[in-house]
């Protein structure tokens, strides 16, 4: 980690939006300072178009002043019920912020807001690393206000609060998702008084709603390694209340001397393994955060074969709707593709256990549709046995089933899987209104089909179907 000097620093912000700033804020007579993200990941090397600038005195004066020297090229929003303002130019945006002291209630993360000093302002900061301040008036350009000793905790890759960890927490529970949000994005080691302090105030989280929780765990998700994140979250006590179907995972129960595995660490594993893949999407994530979810019900000990989890996949399918629900996630298309892969995560192992048949494969390529590929995906992802000779002979069966598919695509069967007498015709022929009926001639149809056993054209459809409503009574 490089330690810049006070110059270096000022030639870090060498921009001209900063100098534009220090300029109106000297002719205002206030000191202005950048605070927070952009300081932090000026250390870090990492590029920002987002500015956060504290005034002593009013941000939303020094922005408006800032809009008239830069004219029409920026737009200004004032936002007065918050004393905020923002100034944006092209893909740069930059708030402004009059310093503040916060104090909470106990049962609200909104907080009852003062005008306060820089002092004051960097005490709120919810981490050392997020509390640094560059004084950007001329007079001291390029300064670093460091109180905390923010750039020795991100030398040493710690997060840590900047007071009291059970104060701020217990004044704005969020921040105990954002610690380890932090923790996980950057690879850094949570201190251990402030990770006691999340061991000791993670039921305050019940009072963040939803929304927030989701924007923080997506975050997690999404960072280069969640599973950081994840065992932060279940070693703390915050995953058994927000997500409590994956913290019940982290048990292994032993009988007549045979173990399971933990679920919860072969979860890990497969969300990790996901990613080493190159797979970068959201749901496919979720998916194989939850594709087990449905072992902690289904668990049953059984004398001959042991530990088994029959039907875990099509259990933990129905328990993603609330989940989803609970945490404000998307209830579309996004819901109902996680729902697929946790009910379909089994089929291609079930297929690769055994000898890999044309009907299975068209069965799979049907149901899957579309997301075939994030489903092997994730089923390949699955397969974390130290059994090397298993799990060789489990990968290699996935790239038959992968190379039977690529035919099968080949050949367009996709299209030619839904049969060309649909429920409409079969209602119409049998005088059926939508019924039982109806369901079992279609599926009779389409397994016919499936299994090859006629050709997916009318005539021969037709006599199959006369003949399965004659032995059921409907001609």
């Amino acid at each position: 980690m490089k330690l810049y000097s006070d110059a270096a620093l000022a030639k870090i912000l060498d921009k001209e939006i900063f100098h534009q700033i220090s300029a109106v804020a000297d002719r205002l007579g206030v000191e202005c300072y950048v605070v927070g993200g952009y300081v932090r990941d000026i250390f870090l090397e990492r590029p920002s178009d987002d500015i956060d600038v504290v005034v002593v005195g009013s941000g939303i004066e020094v922005a408006s002043e800032l809009k008239k020297v830069l004219g029409r090229r920026a737009n200004l929003s004032v936002f007065r019920n918050f004393g905020t303002a923002q100034v944006k130019i092209r893909d740069m945006e930059v708030e402004f912020v009059g310093a503040r002291r916060e104090s909470y209630s106990h049962d609200s993360r909104k907080p009852i807001v003062e005008d306060g000093t820089l002092e004051d302002d960097q005490n709120r900061r919810d981490f050392t690393i997020n509390a640094m301040a560059i004084r950007l008036n001329k007079s001291r350009f390029g300064e670093l206000i460091d109180p905390f000793n923010g750039i020795g905790d991100l030398q040493d890759g710690i997060i840590a609060t900047p007071l009291d960890p059970e104060v701020t927490f217990s004044d704005d529970p969020l921040r105990m998702m954002r610690c380890i949000r932090f923790a996980t994005q950057l690879n850094f080691q949570i201190e251990e008084e402030t990770f006691r302090a999340l061991e000791n105030m993670a039921d305050r989280i019940k009072i963040v709603s939803g929304e927030r929780i989701e924007v923080e765990l997506n975050k997690i998700i999404m960072a280069p390694h969640p599973s950081i994140g994840f065992e932060y979250l279940q070693c703390s006590g915050l995953l058994q209340i927000i997500l409590p179907e994956l913290a019940a995972l982290d048990i292994v129960e032993k009988k007549d001397g045979r173990a399971h595995k933990n679920n919860f660490y072969h979860t890990l594993e497969v969300l990790e393994n996901v990613i080493a893949k190159g797979h970068s999407s959201l749901y496919l994530r979720w998916s194989a955060l939850l594709h087990d979810i449905g072992k902690t019900k289904s668990k049953r000990w059984e004398p001959k074969a042991g530990w088994t989890f029959h039907n875990h996949n099509f259990i933990g399918a129905k328990m993603v709707p609330e989940i989803f629900r609970r945490l404000k996630l998307p209830m579309g298309a996004e819901m109902r593709y996680v729902q697929k892969l946790v009910d379909l995560h089994m089929r291609p192992i079930a297929i690769a256990d055994e000898e890999v048949t044309d009907s299975a494969v068209r069965r799979l390529l049907n149901d899957a549709g579309d997301d075939i590929d994030d489903l092997m995906c994730l089923c390949e992802a699955d397969i974390t046995s130290k059994n090397e000779v298993r799990k060789h002979m489990f990968l290699e069966n996935f790239r038959m089933v992968r190379e039977k598919l690529a035919d099968l695509k080949e050949k367009d069967y996709k299209r030619m899987l839904q049969p060309v007498i649909d429920g409409n015709e079969i209602m119409e022929l049998f005088h059926l209104q939508p019924s039982r009926e109806v369901g079992t001639l279609k599926q009779y149809l389409k397994d016919a089909v499936l299994d090859n056993k006629v050709e997916n054209e009318r005539e021969p459809l037709m006599r199959l179907l006369m003949e399965k409503a004659k032995s059921m009574g409907l001609v």
